[in-house]
């Protein structure tokens, strides 16, 4: 799936960051101009690999080549890189019916059900789409967080404590919605983990 040197070169997350959104800092910070003056459902985010390098072919390959099992893989560097969080069940981002009939699967539910394995949490289907999207690639800032504004919805009931799994964070306008949608379900505490980040 990648080769040594490849694997070798994926840069690695880790502190300092910024507490709530995750971003890379030169010292660790409650909040960092990413995520300052945003009002944000979870409590913290946070990535095993910087969407650079290796990780970007890596991850189209993934999503968009159809490499279904390159989500065992990428699960293996998050369970790797981030430490199991104390929680309830592992959700992911739900999927877009249109992309999922365009890919044959979907990324951010099978990276979920292979890291809540490893890490021995329940892996449940919490959240619907309440109505269509636009792809937020090639969108700005102001137009993802409006594009993706009350587009999720709680199925049920939602436990207190939740990991919120997707593949790549780019703005966190994604994850941000999907959390505040969880709020209004019952969630008290969310915690989003992703594979990649877009790291700016």
């Amino acid at each position: 799936m990648l080769c040594a040197a490849c694997r070798g070169s994926l840069v690695r997350l880790g502190p300092p960051w910024c507490a709530l959104c995750g971003a890379p800092t030169a010292w660790p910070v409650a909040r960092c101009r990413e995520c300052a003056g945003r009002r944000i459902a979870f409590s913290s985010a946070r990535a095993a690999i910087a969407y650079e390098g290796a990780a970007q072919p890596f991850v189209r390959a993934w999503k968009e080549r159809g490499l279904r099992h390159a989500a065992n893989l990428a699960a293996e560097l998050v369970v790797e890189l981030i430490a199991a969080p104390a929680a309830d069940v592992v959700t992911f981002i739900p999927r877009d019916e249109g992309r999922y009939l365009e890919r044959g699967h979907h990324p951010a539910e099978r990276l979920a059900r292979c890291v809540s394995r490893r890490w021995a949490i329940e892996q449940a289907p919490l959240l619907g789409r309440s109505r269509a999207v636009e792809r937020q690639a090639g969108l700005s800032l102001v137009e993802r967080r409006r594009n993706v504004r009350g587009a999720f919805q709680a199925t049920g009931a939602v436990p207190a404590t939740v990991v919120l799994i997707d593949d790549v964070y780019t703005t966190g306008s994604t994850c941000a919605a999907a959390a505040t949608a969880l709020r209004a379900g019952g969630a008290r505490r969310i915690e989003v983990i992703t594979f990649a980040r877009a790291v700016r």
